[in-house]
């Protein structure tokens, strides 16, 4: 399993537009996609400006390409709630740590 993590830097104000745009826009973007399993939100209580979200992908090379077919579009969306650029990172999900949560996804 794969994870594409990325931090964002909203606008305080937009925040809420920021999370519309997340499920309405971009979520059905992220389904049309074969590889693609889930998107997890993350707000940190501590930093309002601050939102995390990471894509879990069954497949690297679906998630490889959403981010090359999709990835821009998906930036344009969002830009006017930023106030920073996206902070973008492909990982590997390492199922020997995360037992439980590698049962839960194939439950």
């Amino acid at each position: 399993m794969f994870a594409r993590f990325l931090e964002f830097t909203v606008k305080p104000d937009k925040k809420p537009e920021f999370v519309k745009a997340m499920k309405e826009e971009i979520l059905p973007i992220l389904k049309m996609y074969k590889g693609f399993f889930d998107l997890v939100p993350l707000e940190v209580e501590t930093e309002f400006t601050k939102f995390y979200v990471f894509s879990l992908w069954h497949e690297k090379a679906e998630m490889e390409k959403y981010a090359k077919e999709h990835f821009p579009k998906v930036k344009a969306i969002v830009e006017p709630f930023l106030t920073a650029p996206i902070i973008v990172k492909h990982c590997t999900v390492d199922e020997t740590i995360s037992k439980k949560f590698v049962a839960a996804v194939a439950a």
